[in-house]
């Protein structure tokens, strides 16, 4: 065979080979921006929901929630959360009652309890980072429950030390766990319109300056 045949057919094939590269490449970066506009829309589409179908949420969604709560980020990985899930008619009845903000739980078929567990939280000042833990546990469980198709709001128990003792009692708490909300889950009813909270003036680059 001809070098200069030899050489057209490495260039050939190297040519092939270069496409196949950029067209498997180009369709990484596209799943990726499909995969970053997916998780974006999903924040952007999270509302309160307050009003739910008479449904069950099945069991293999609730794990999935309870996994999304559980990969939150955490100080130093302590992981000082526990959730309890309520679906007993009669215990989301109660959690309804001892908490102001709460009546729609009595409806839902659904509530996770995220706690802090104070024997996995950090010494002295830093204990208290078990609140933002178990916010990013809470936070990463509605973000999901979006995505799932459900329906969610978070009602706060901590640090009302009232709201605190109630649920304890509704749910026979210990006393290293501490309720920080009460999730109400469910299929919403009806179609929910998310808020745009998008605001400029919350906004500073580098440094605060004053508008």
């Amino acid at each position: 065979m001809k070098t200069s045949t030899i050489l057209n057919v490495a260039l050939a094939i190297a040519l092939v080979f270069l496409g196949y590269k950029l067209a498997v490449t180009g369709g990484e970066k596209a799943q990726q921006q499909d995969t970053s506009e997916v998780v974006l829309n999903n924040i952007l589409e999270r509302t309160s929901v307050r009003s739910y179908l008479d449904k069950s949420v099945e069991e293999e969604k609730i794990e999935k929630l309870l996994r999304a709560g559980m990969a939150a980020p955490t100080a130093k990985n302590k992981q000082p959360w526990h959730f309890v899930v309520v679906t007993d008619k009669s215990l989301l009845q109660k959690l309804s009652k001892v908490n102001p903000y709460a009546e729609m739980v009595a409806k839902a078929p659904l509530a996770i309890v995220v706690c802090g567990d104070m024997t996995k939280a950090l010494d002295g000042n830093a204990r208290e980072l078990w609140v933002q833990d178990c916010s990013a546990a809470s936070e990463n469980i509605l973000l999901v429950a979006t995505g799932l198709g459900l329906g969610a709001v978070w009602t706060g128990t901590y640090p009302s030390e009232e709201r605190c003792a109630a649920v304890s009692e509704v749910l026979g708490l210990p006393e290293f766990l501490i309720p920080l909300n009460t999730i109400a889950i469910g299929y919403p009813d009806g179609d929910v319109t998310p808020k745009d909270k998008w605001k400029e003036s919350n906004i500073s680059y580098n440094m605060y300056e004053e508008e």
